[in-house]
């Protein structure tokens, strides 16, 4: 009788043991699977937009994708249609064009033509204007515009402030 009291308990406590091992483990499972701080820092660029040049197209880099910037010149601002100003990012005064840098039809990277012939994507002729919008097909959609804040003359990407959710609840990007 003692014997059978005595696996009893045993089994138990193994249980016990092997549910606490169980339980430590997948805490920490779940703690690697969690992005490391610096990770999560990485998530936001903060861009000083008072240093762009008119009309020269500055590849930035976030979150390992190319973040297309073009500060738009008074003549280009001045000739924009409805829909070119709708994609507008304006800081600061100053016009900029804000797209992440890959086509819409399968991901590569078109290269920048100026204001007139804006991008053209090699792989199979897509074209963008100058403002991110398409103008030749195959690509579905203009450029997507990335997550950003506007704070005084500086741009947080990866932050959604008010300009960019109108820009997303009116369906000029995803």
């Amino acid at each position: 009788m003692e014997s059978n009291s005595r696996r009893g308990f045993m089994g138990k406590a193994f249980g016990a043991v092997a549910a606490v091992g169980a339980v430590g483990s997948l805490v920490a499972m779940k703690s690697s699977w969690d992005p490391l701080p610096s990770v999560k820092a990485a998530g936001f660029t903060t861009l000083d937009m008072s240093t762009y040049e008119e009309n020269e197209l500055i590849t930035e880099k976030w979150r390992g994708k190319p973040i297309f910037v073009l500060k738009k010149t008074a003549a280009m601002v001045a000739s924009q249609t409805d829909a070119q100003k709708e994609r507008d990012v304006v800081v600061d005064g100053m016009h900029f064009m804000l797209a992440i840098g890959l086509c819409t039809h399968l991901g590569c990277i078109p290269a920048y033509k100026g204001e007139k012939d804006g991008f053209l994507c090699a792989c199979h002729g897509g074209q963008f204007d100058w403002a991110g919008a398409v103008t030749k097909v195959p690509p579905p959609r203009g450029f997507d515009i990335p997550p950003f804040k506007i704070d005084g003359n500086k741009l947080v990407l990866g932050e959604a402030g008010p300009e960019y959710t109108k820009m997303k609840e009116t369906g000029i990007t995803l």
